[in-house]
């Protein structure tokens, strides 16, 4: 439901109270990696994935399928992941490739793998230690439950572009409710073991989102990662 925005400063109704408020929520989202165990409520995430359901997507299609992991299921998930990551079998819907990115973009990868690696005690030339960390990330960084969003349909870049509006969506009802979440390109490589541990037929696996409640005292969760100027993104015409 769209809130009303007022244009006359004389009814009473203040917009950059809605304004600061969406501020402080998209701002103040991060990625966290390093989860205490405590489960969220069900009553919270029936409520999260429940807004979440309110992203946009072309003609109303809502062309996702969203499949949430806990308990004894997240346990045998993440060491089938981990036997499909040893075992070298990835198996990925959507095509990856380093040479995807521009030049700028590789720059601002690498800025960030400094600081995150950094701040792990791992040089980033260690290509082992780096390893490593990514096989150990395949059990979710600790988090109690993971959310995998597959793309329904064809699964091509238009319904891709809907179901990543509607994966914002859930960070930020993630976020509204106090819960930490991360969103893990790496658990799309293996979209057949997911599908398998999971019994999911349909569907490309688009990606995996681990959430809970993030670990404060963890180093890696106070990694922040700088966004490019308004200037080098967008431009205004008119």
């Amino acid at each position: 439901m769209r809130s009303p925005v007022p244009t006359d400063p004389t009814d009473g109704t203040d917009p950059t109270e809605l304004s600061g408020s969406a501020e402080k929520l998209v701002r103040g989202r991060h990625a966290t990696r390093a989860f205490r165990p405590d489960p969220v409520p069900a009553d919270t995430m029936r409520a999260i994935f429940s807004l979440a359901g309110a992203a946009p997507s072309n003609s109303n299609a809502q062309p996702w399928q969203v499949e949430v992991v806990s308990g004894a299921a997240r346990e045998r998930l993440a060491d089938a992941l981990q036997t499909a990551h040893a075992e070298k079998r990835t198996s990925v819907d959507f095509p990856y490739s380093e040479g995807m990115y521009a030049h700028v973009h590789q720059e601002r990868r690498a800025a960030f793998g400094a600081e995150l690696y950094g701040a792990l005690g791992i040089d980033p030339d260690d290509r082992a230690a780096r390893a490593a960390y990514d096989a150990q990330s395949l059990r979710f960084y600790g988090a109690p439950h993971v959310a995998f969003l597959f793309v329904n349909g064809d699964g091509g870049a238009r319904l891709a572009a809907d179901v990543g509006a509607y994966l914002q969506t859930l960070l930020l009802a993630m976020a509204a409710y106090g819960v930490d979440s991360c969103p893990q390109g790496l658990l799309s490589f293996y979209a057949d073991t997911v599908r398998g541990e999971l019994g999911v037929s349909g569907g490309k696996l688009l990606v995996g989102v681990s959430f809970g409640y993030g670990d404060e005292a963890a180093p890696v969760n106070r990694v922040t990662a700088r966004r490019a100027a308004l200037e080098a993104t967008t431009a205004f015409h008119g």
